[in-house]
């Protein structure tokens, strides 16, 4: 056969004699299609007898959440979708994962109701959930019942092949939320839909997450003489509240998180355990990241993003996650990671390493910067400061120290000035973010709530400094060139000011020389 030839085929025949191009995954499978073989496997199945769950926790919390979204758009229709299965290769999906704000408003994490949506509908105000002015169903599709054939022979959504889900009973009973047949939705969503200055049902939309959802908005509002232009800026007022909504956790959400970082501390145990692994291994970065992942998938959902195991040079890569160098012993490794619980709330925090248990003393001084750096942002997070206070706090420290090492080009008073800045050649990135469902969280909310929003209890935030030297940086000597070093910790905000949910974790680098050391004796390395 030639590179320009192509196999014979035998197609097996369909109504023009080829098989459908949309049937050809299905031969994979070679499912019998006989009525003896769709009887038999519609038969001779145990009854279900999971009962009604009790009500969970997240359920209160969530409605309370729904009523805030509800007080902002009275008389308005809102369409929440959790998002679709993504494909990863063909017919190989990743694991699902909601939407966020799906997943806050419902209280629902894990893998639940691919495809599903929460409906707002507008009532009388004052008369609806809990005294808001909306009712919420969630629509989903409810697995369909053994004696069918989607059970043993849908891939993507049968029984037989990804295993049981909650009934619309049972999520019901579980959130405290009225739950309805994903058939319904299309009905739901259009009714009475329309311009709302002429006695039509205004709908805004979470867009960008469901294709299937947007084409069934828009398609209803050309279809009803909406403007969508205006519709979509409608839209975006939507995606900045429920970000905005999410700038304060409720009680529930802490624990979440505290539950996050518990199991993150955990991950960097495993990490220095595996160290001497690591530095064997070609690849050692890898087995870095295997570690981690490890303990995100016993202890949580998954990890809560790409985890950066970056050594030597590759730790001044500020989103390293190819994670393929080597590890090796007196270099530096920088590991920022974090473990995402079941309720798809996240930890975030990063450690930089020494390799063989004890920092030289350049890395040493590099380390102590950022950790001054640190503790500088964390003095400056006070209840009734602005949050971009935190940054400036923790990046003058850094420009000090630079310039005690006489690598700045230019006087301090004009590096700090707004024309200088020369100091964030090595420190380019912000310090804090706000930290929750997303790792960058409450991400579409408006500046003056997010940079220049006001410290407030109930927040929760990274401070991150680093300094990152690249090896073919000729702006400084050698001796610093190849060294990154990023500190980061995950931050609650109380009343009486910062409390660091990480503090678990070693900072200072004589703690965590010590720390290292106890592992290794504890194991007998």
């Amino acid at each position: 056969m030639t590179s320009a030839s192509l196999p014979e085929s035998n197609p097996s025949p369909g109504a023009d004699g080829n098989q459908p191009l949309s049937d050809r995954n299905e031969n994979r499978s070679q499912r019998p299609d006989s009525d003896a073989f769709k009887a038999f496997m519609a038969s001779n199945w145990a009854p279900d007898l999971v009962g009604l769950p009790a009500r969970a926790e997240v359920a209160s919390f969530a409605a309370q959440r729904r009523k805030a979204v509800s007080e902002r758009f009275p008389g308005e229709r809102l369409v929440i979708p959790a998002g679709p299965f993504k494909v990863r290769s063909n017919d190989t999906d990743y694991r699902f994962r909601p939407h966020s704000g799906f997943a806050h408003l419902t209280g629902l994490g894990l893998d639940h109701e691919p495809d599903a949506v929460l409906v707002m509908e507008p009532v009388e105000e004052g008369t609806g959930d809990d005294g808001g002015h909306h009712t919420a169903t969630l629509y989903f599709r409810e697995l369909a019942g053994r004696d069918s054939a989607e059970f043993y022979a849908n891939a993507r959504y049968g029984e037989f092949w990804i295993g049981p889900r909650p009934s619309m009973a049972q999520l019901k009973a579980l959130l405290d939320l009225s739950t309805a047949d994903l058939g319904e939705l299309e009905v739901a969503i259009t009714k009475d839909a329309g311009v709302r200055e002429i006695g039509g049902m205004g709908i805004r939309l979470s867009r960008d997450v469901d294709l299937n959802a947007d084409a069934l908005v828009d398609t209803s509002r050309m279809n009803t003489g909406v403007d969508l232009e205006k519709a979509d800026a409608l839209d975006a007022i939507l995606a900045e509240v429920l970000s905005e909504l999410r700038l304060l956790k409720d009680p529930w959400e802490i624990r979440q998180l505290e539950a996050a970082v518990a199991a993150t501390v955990k991950g960097f145990h495993e990490v220095v355990l595996q160290l001497p692994r690591a530095i064997s291994h070609p690849r050692g970065e890898r087995v870095v990241e295997g570690a981690f992942f490890t303990r995100a998938r016993e202890e949580g959902n998954d990890l809560g993003y790409d985890t950066i195991a970056a050594s030597g040079n590759n730790a001044t890569v500020l989103h390293w996650i190819r994670n393929n160098g080597t590890v090796s012993a007196g270099d530096l490794l920088l590991l920022d990671a974090g473990v995402e619980t079941d309720s798809l709330y996240t930890a975030d925090i990063t450690r930089t390493l020494p390799v063989n248990g004890e920092y030289t003393a350049i890395q040493r001084r590099i380390y102590e910067a950022v950790l001054d750096a640190a503790d500088a942002g964390f003095a400056a997070a006070q209840p009734g400061r602005k949050f971009r206070d935190v940054h400036l706090a923790a990046v003058t420290v850094l420009a000090e120290r630079l310039d005690d090492w006489g690598l700045l080009p230019a006087p301090l008073d004009e590096v700090l000035s707004p024309e200088g800045q020369h100091h964030r050649r090595w420190m380019p990135h912000g310090t804090s973010h706000h930290l929750g469902m997303d790792v960058h969280d409450c991400a579409q909310a408006r500046r003056e709530l997010y940079l220049d929003g006001i410290l407030t209890e109930g927040m929760v935030f990274t401070i991150e400094p680093g300094l990152y030297f690249k090896r073919e940086d000729l702006a400084v000597p050698e001796e610093y060139r190849g060294i990154g070093v990023r500190i980061e910790d995950d931050i609650l905000m109380t009343a009486n000011g910062p409390v660091n949910l990480s503090a678990a974790l070693p900072r200072t680098a004589d703690d965590v020389e010590a720390w290292m050391a106890g592992i290794y004796s504890s194991t007998g390395h």
